[in-house]
């Protein structure tokens, strides 16, 4: 394996994550990994420990991009523009290769989401993106509303079963479902509890 130490960790990160998505992390093995990589073992222990560090990397990376997007979200003015301006953001994000794959793994591998603090945090960041769309103060039709339009861009991977779709065309579609749901922030009044409809 040739090129910088930078360049190894993240071609190491890809393999696996695509061997971790397609057997399952528990049926993949570290010398599974290196093989796929055509090096030695000992080689990929430089850089990694234990296929928790592989996972731990790469989700660290997504919480560092994610951390910056929430930041920048929490500027944006709690409006439609805003609103729309922060879910195109994060599809962007989510559409790139990285943020598939990643969301790709844990959907795959949902003992792994409960078993490493990582999965929690991916899902914290996600509750927090749907907090900066739903605005200060929202109701609960409204928090319903943002974490839905969050979901209809990562649904878009599982619920649009076409292979003929682009990931242009799919993001085009996710973020139009999305947007009809964050369009109807502030619009409704909360029906009281215990309200007959």
């Amino acid at each position: 394996m040739t090129g910088s130490t930078g360049d190894t960790r993240s071609r190491i990160q890809q393999v696996a994550l695509g061997l971790f998505t397609e057997q399952g992390y528990e049926k993949t093995s570290l010398r599974e990994i290196a093989e796929q990589l055509g090096v030695t073992k000992a080689a990929l222990y430089y850089h990694f420990k234990s296929k928790d560090d592989i996972v731990d990397s790469f989700v660290s990376d997504r919480l560092a991009r994610l951390d910056e997007l929430i930041d920048w979200a929490m500027q944006q003015p709690a409006d439609t523009a805003g609103r729309r301006a922060t879910l195109q953001r994060y599809a962007e994000e989510f559409f790139d290769s990285g943020g598939q794959a990643v969301m790709r793994f844990f959907e795959q591998n949902p003992t792994v989401t409960r078993k490493l603090s990582s999965g929690q945090m991916i899902r914290e960041r996600l509750l927090r993106i749907a907090d900066a769309l739903a605005g200060p103060d929202p109701s609960p039709n409204d928090q319903l509303r943002a974490t839905l339009a969050l979901f209809a861009v990562h649904g878009s991977l599982f619920a649009l079963r076409r292979p003929d779709l682009s990931t242009e065309q799919r993001q085009r579609l996710a973020l139009e479902v999305a947007y009809e749901l964050l369009d109807g922030i502030g619009t409704t009044s909360t029906p009281e509890p215990g309200a007959d409809r």
